[in-house]
C-alpha cells in the first residue's frame, strides 16, 4: 500500500474500532454476572453462564418492565418515524414540484430549523405539550417526533434530484390530478428515500433518551433509554444491577441491527449524490 493511501485507510480503521468498540465491548460485557463485569478482563467474554443470569433476571425484573419498556420503544419509533416519514415526503415533495409565494422562505426556515440542537427545544416542547395536557402521556414523545426539519430538507432534496418535472407536466396534459400524479408519479420514484428517511428516523427517536425524560413520569411508559437508566442510578445501591443494565443495553441494539439488515436492500448512496448535486 502506497504512503498516500496508508493514512486515510488509518483514519478509517480508527474511525471504525472508535464506532464497533462500544457496541463489542457491551456484546462482551453481557455474558459476564456480576461478579465478573469489573474483575476481569473487559474484551474476553465470560463462559460461566453469565449470559443467561443476565437475561433471566433482566426479563424478571419488576415483573418484567424490560419488555413494557421494549414495547414503548417500538411504539415511540414505529409509529412516530412512519408518521414522520409521511409528513416529511409530503412537505419535501411539496416544497421541490410546486410553486407558490413564500416557497424558498419557508424552505430556509426549515433548513434553519437543522442547524438548531434539539435540546434548545426541549422545554419549548415541554411547556407547548403542558398547554395541551399531554404530559405523561404516549402523545407527549410521539407529537415532536412526527415533524423533523432534517427529513423534509432531505425529502425536498431527493424529490428535486429523481421526480421528473416532464412526467408530471406530461400527466397533467393527460388530464391527471395533482393527487393522482403524487401518487403514481411522484412518490413511485422517491421509495428509496422515503426507506432511508425511515431508518434514520426510526434509530433517532428509538435512541431518543431527553424527550421522553421530560415528558414522562410514569416508569410503565418508559422507552428502554429511560427505563435503563433508571435501573443505572438503582444499581449505584445495588451494584447486581450493572449487568443486568448492560444486558439490557445489548437487547436494545439488537433491533437496530436487524432493522437495518432488512431494509439495507433499500439503502441508496444516489440519495446523498443528489443532494449534492442539488
Amino acid at each position: 500500500m502506497s504512503r498516500s493511501r496508508l493514512l486515510p485507510t488509518a483514519i478509517l480503521v480508527l474511525g471504525a474500532l472508535y464506532c464497533v468498540g462500544p457496541v463489542l465491548w457491551v456484546a462482551i460485557a453481557s455474558t459476564k454476572g456480576p461478579t465478573e463485569l469489573f474483575t476481569t478482563f473487559s474484551f474476553w467474554p465470560s463462559f460461566e453462564g453469565g449470559f443467561w443470569y443476565n437475561l433471566t433476571h433482566l426479563l424478571r425484573y419488576q415483573d418484567g418492565i424490560y419488555l413494557r419498556w421494549a414495547l414503548n420503544s417500538l411504539l415511540y419509533a414505529g409509529v412516530g418515524s412512519v408518521l414522520s416519514v409521511a409528513v416529511s415526503v409530503l412537505a419535501g415533495y411539496a416544497l421541490a414540484k410546486y410553486r407558490f409565494p413564500g416557497r424558498n422562505v419557508l424552505f430556509y426556515v426549515i433548513l434553519a430549523g437543522v442547524l438548531v440542537p434539539q435540546i434548545t427545544l426541549a422545554v419549548p416542547q415541554y411547556l407547548l405539550i403542558s398547554e395541551l395536557g399531554l404530559v405523561n402521556s404516549y402523545w407527549s414523545v410521539l407529537l415532536p417526533s412526527i415533524i423533523s426539519p432534517y427529513g423534509i430538507y432531505l425529502a425536498r432534496i431527493y424529490a428535486t434530484a429523481v421526480v421528473s418535472d416532464e412526467l408530471l407536466e406530461a400527466g397533467r396534459i393527460d388530464g391527471a390530478g395533482e393527487y393522482r400524479l403524487a401518487w403514481s408519479v411522484g412518490l413511485p420514484p422517491m421509495l428509496p428515500g422515503m426507506v432511508t428517511l425511515l431508518l434514520l428516523q426510526f434509530v433517532a427517536i428509538w435512541n431518543n433518551f431527553l424527550l421522553p425524560y421530560i415528558m414522562i413520569s410514569d416508569g410503565d411508559r418508559f422507552p428502554m433509554t429511560v427505563g435503563l437508566f433508571t435501573m443505572l442510578n438503582v444499581s449505584t445501591s445495588q451494584p447486581v444491577l450493572y449487568s443486568l443494565v448492560v444486558m439490557g443495553v445489548f437487547l436494545s441494539v439488537l433491533p437496530l441491527i436487524a432493522l437495518f439488515l432488512f431494509l439495507q436492500r433499500f439503502w441508496r448512496i444516489d440519495m446523498i449524490s443528489g443532494g449534492l448535486k442539488g
